[in-house]
């Protein structure tokens, strides 16, 4: 196969130093602002009028709400002008994560807290007669994201920012996100988040930071022109030109004066509006491109079912790599010259397989446009990716079919075959004559149609490649990529996620972090160790009050929220047991509507004398394309329904599903969690963060021996953990030996009584089969998720939930022993570990 490894590379002077003459900044200062009341209060009435451009008495609610926003974002602006000065003097190695999902949530309180403005903020607000909560509840959540994933990376930016590490997020200004999520007839609906209605002053348009992206085309071999024969370069060319625009977001640190950047990238038209179709009378024609341009960015994970939806959602990963990835090499060569320097200057973290199409995209940058040697450029490839994964499940992995993706990226498909060439030369070196590890290890898969693996791609190319908690990154040693694991001995490596607690329980649950604050001082919020200090308190009877009345009176906070949403009055003393999380079958919200129809099958036939009252909130979107999920949905609120208006029931049981599921709600739902429901079938979930966020703030977790769950019982003791069901080595067990659910079904009374009514329309009457395919799955269909054979001691262990929150003294004790034990969950933690095992980054702070 001839490639461009045959071209002649053109090598940068020699010189004594590899920064760029000439590069040095006149610094400006800025002026000086302070957060005096009085000056607070200047400021937003000021905003209000030259930013808003209104007077006190003609200005709206969200008038207000972007003053006071503005206020908070000049003295954001303040120390992110210093700290990217900072960064281009001192020339640090940065790390720059992509991620195809940041879900932000609000800003500006996020923002006030972590410069201590909050208070000053409030009282400038209250010199003019307003409200800070008013303000707050203006802003709208930041539409760039759905689930843990995105989260996740939200977490990773604000710890990165406040330990001082140069990063830079890298993703998508999606115009809509993902949906806004309504519940009508019980049954999901998606609307468009138009998250951006009204603006956003939380970012900054950057029309000087434009790329040109490239789709489509052809490839054409050319020889080059240094007299020596048989040697070609690739030129790609006939292609189809869109623009990348940048819109920067300042990510300010807690405690520091260090404001990192998350840069999203919008897809704007190489040529918006055809004046000549529009004088033709060809209106539609005439903004064709460009409607046809910005689908790229318009929404998040557009429906795969058809194939423009797949190749949308290929696009859109290309697309914001290929800027992302553009704009680090400008910022690399504004500083220097010498290509050896790359892996020195720069890390890249693919945050799952959306990203991975950046491994073949830095050899284009590297070998097409900056006529490097493959060989040497595949050494700096090598030295610069690390490739997170975040699922064990194979379906789960990103694969494209090989026509669709040549189609599309013909020069990156040429490339994607020489590195697999490659790789595969050095596998058969290594492991000589087996046929089946190459299948199996190949970049392209030839079995089931040829397509493009994207995981397989991350791996091979990256430096590192890691898992998100300790039994994840073993099960991807022993299974899902064993044969990389014999491949590259060491690759494979371990970092348990975290949270940020300034998000979690800084912002979301005040009172808990005044409480804590009063007991064991300030510190926490940035060194979540010293949260330890509570051990001994949970021995304290007057804590332990203290602990309690905080919980209810964040109960009290959610009930009224769900109150004004659904009209549902709940039970604040009953026990609150929550499940919030992205529905899908492996994460078995299904298991836990099955337990809330036991327990009102118990209630109605007088078998629960003595249970305490229980309220199940559920939340969560599923995907707009997978139904099985949104029946899981209707079922809820089905069950729901009979549930909640049963008089024989009465307040001893309530189940609720909150819509929209958000960050803005999820900091209403995680400080007001008694139980935290973590009940995946063990051996699917990569880590789960929402098990982090509910135990920070004082919820007990029930859950199987997954993800992160093995982590949590190790840090917190058995005794202070919920843990049923079966285990990964059982799981594999079970199935092996031949799974038949209806043996569990058939030995099980009020399983089987569970089942019968949801397959007899007892929550469905006006359409007795509406749940027909979901009783399949469990009985007739495999029950691939083995809820029945989990349900018995999943029923049992739900008993002694119930059982020990009648004892508030004991509970309140494991529920603060849980608070005290969380530190390894903090996201400044996993920062650390990425920081100093993976990227090689050291902190760099403003003088």
């Amino acid at each position: 196969m001839t490639t461009a490894t045959t071209k002649t590379e053109v090598k940068p002077a020699k010189t004594k130093s590899t920064t760029k003459a000439g590069t040095k900044k006149t610094a400006v200062k800025p002026p000086v602002l302070t957060t005096k009341k009085a000056s607070v209060a200047q400021s937003i009435q000021n905003h209000l009028v030259f930013s808003c451009f209104k007077t006190n008495g003609a200005a709206t609610p969200r008038d207000w709400y972007e003053a006071t926003a503005h206020t908070v974002r000049d003295h954001v602006v303040e120390r992110w002008i210093k700290t990217s000065d900072a960064y281009f003097e001192q020339d640090p190695k940065r790390i720059y994560y992509l991620s195809l999902e940041f879900l932000m949530g609000r800003m500006m309180m996020n923002a006030a807290l972590n410069i201590d403005m909050a208070e000053p903020l409030r009282e400038g607000l209250d010199q003019l007669g307003h409200k800070l909560e008013d303000a707050i509840e203006m802003e709208m959540d930041a539409a760039l994201g759905n689930g843990g994933l995105g989260r996740l990376a939200a977490c990773f930016l604000d710890s990165m920012a406040t330990m001082d590490i140069p990063g830079t997020g890298y993703g998508i200004r999606y115009e809509y996100g993902m949906f806004r999520q309504a519940i009508v007839d019980g049954k999901q609906v998606e609307n468009p988040d138009n998250w951006l209605r009204y603006g956003n002053v939380w970012e900054f348009q950057r029309p000087e930071s434009t790329y040109v992206i490239r789709f489509y085309g052809r490839v054409v071999d050319l020889p080059f022109d240094d007299g020596k024969p048989h040697e070609t370069s690739h030129h790609w060319v006939d292609s189809e030109h869109v623009v990348a625009m940048a819109y920067d977001v300042p990510i300010p640190g807690y405690g520091t004066d260090t404001v990192n950047t998350l840069r999203l990238w919008a897809a704007k038209a190489a040529r918006e509006f055809d004046l000549g179709h529009f004088n033709e009378g060809n209106f539609e024609k005439s903004v064709q491109e460009r409607n046809e341009t910005e689908s790229i960015s318009k929404v998040l994970y557009p429906n795969d079912a058809s194939a423009s939806g797949r190749e949308l959602r290929l696009k859109q990963q290309y697309f914001f790599v290929s800027a992302s990835i553009q704009d680090i090499l400008r910022r690399f060569l504004a500083k220097h010259n010498d290509w050896d320097l790359l892996p020195e200057k720069i890390a890249i973290q693919l945050n799952d397989t959306h990203p991975a199409i950046g491994v073949a995209e830095m050899m284009y940058q590297l070998v097409d446009c900056h006529n490097l040697h493959w060989d040497h450029a595949w050494g700096l490839v090598g030295k610069i990716f690390a490739y997170t994964n975040h699922t064990l499940m194979p379906e789960a992995l990103e694969t494209w079919p090989v026509d669709m993706f040549g189609n599309l990226l013909p020069r990156h498909l040429e490339i994607i075959y020489e590195i697999n060439h490659r790789f595969l030369q050095m596998v058969n070196h290594k492991f000589p004559g087996d046929a089946e590890l190459l299948g199996r290890v190949s970049i392209i898969d030839e079995r089931q149609g040829r397509r493009v693996r994207m995981a397989h791609l991350a791996v091979v190319g990256s430096h590192t490649v890691n898992g998100v908690a300790a039994l994840h990154s073993e099960l991807l040693k022993t299974t899902l990529f064993a044969d990389f694991n014999r491949i590259y001995p060491g690759k494979i490596t371990n970092v348990t996620n975290g949270i940020t607690p300034r998000r979690w329980l800084n912002q979301a649950n005040t009172g808990l972090t005044r409480l804590i604050a009063s007991a064991i001082g300030d510190g926490f919020q940035k060194d979540l160790s010293k949260i330890i200090k509570l051990t001994p308190l949970a021995d304290d009877a007057e804590f332990r009050k203290a602990f309690r009345e905080v919980k209810h009176a964040n109960k009290i906070r959610l009930a009224n929220k769900i109150e004004k949403l659904t009209g549902l009055k709940l039970n604040t003393n009953s026990l609150f047991d929550i499940q919030i999380k992205r529905i899908h079958e492996y994460k078995r919200q299904l298991l836990n509507v099955l337990h809330v129809i036991t327990l009102y099958n118990r209630i109605r036939s007088g078998q629960a004398h003595g249970a305490m009252p229980r309220t199940v909130i559920f939340g969560g979107k599923a995907a707009p394309g997978y139904w099985i999920a949104k029946q899981i949905i209707r079922l809820i609120n089905d069950v729901a329904a009979i549930v909640n208006d049963d008089p024989l029931v009465g307040d001893k049981l309530k189940v609720v599903f909150y819509p929209n599921y958000e960050v803005s709600a999820a900091k209403l739902l995680f400080p007001a969690g008694d139980l935290s429901e973590q009940i995946s079938t063990a051996g699917t979930e990569a880590s789960g963060t929402g098990n982090m966020k509910m135990m920070l703030n004082g919820a007990l977790t029930i859950g199987t021996l997954d993800g992160a769950n093995v982590e949590m019982q190790e840090e917190v003791g058995d005794e202070n953990i919920f843990i049923f069901g079966l285990t990964t080595e059982q799981v594999a067990e079970v199935r092996a030996k031949g799974y038949n659910p209806y043996d569990y079904y058939n030995s099980n009374a009020e399983l089987k009584q569970v089942l019968d009514m949801i397959d007899s329309g007892f929550f469905s009457a006006e359409e007795p089969n509406r749940y027909q395919a979901i009783v399949d799955n469990l009985l007739r269909n495999g029950d691939h998720y083995l809820l029945l054979a989990d349900y018995a001691s999943y029923i049992a262990t739900q008993d002694e939930v119930s059982a020990l929150y009648q004892d508030q003294e004991e509970w309140s004790r494991r529920a603060i022993l849980n608070v005290a034990r969380v530190s390894k969950f903090s996201s400044d933690r996993t920062i650390s570990q990425y920081a100093n095992d993976i990227w090689h980054v050291k902190s760099s702070k403003a003088e």
